[in-house]
């Protein structure tokens, strides 16, 4: 059994409902087990049939449709990790 984490520690500032979002769209395309932990989500599935690089992508494709894609970024953390990681946005003036 393997067991992907990703890190949504400064996703959680959205408000939970975009957790909860995230989640069961993780659990829609992967069709794995994902429980939501205190500051991580955890998908867990049988086999090694979700990849890193594909959650990746779907992290992606998630922050992109929430129209977020400018303010976070999905960064690969240790080991079986991703970290969703706000944007530092530098202010011009």
């Amino acid at each position: 059994m393997s067991e992907i984490r990703i890190d949504i520690t400064e996703l959680k500032s959205e408000g939970s409902d975009l957790i909860k979002e995230l989640a069961e769209f993780i659990k829609q395309k992967t069709g794995s087990e994902v429980e939501t932990a205190m500051d991580e989500i955890i998908v867990k599935n049988e086999e090694e049939n979700v990849k890193r690089r594909y959650l990746r992508v779907l992290l992606k494709k998630f922050l992109h449709k929430n129209e977020l894609k400018d303010y976070f970024r999905v960064i690969g953390g240790k080991e079986e990790t991703l970290v969703v990681k706000e944007r530092k946005i530098s202010e011009e003036e």
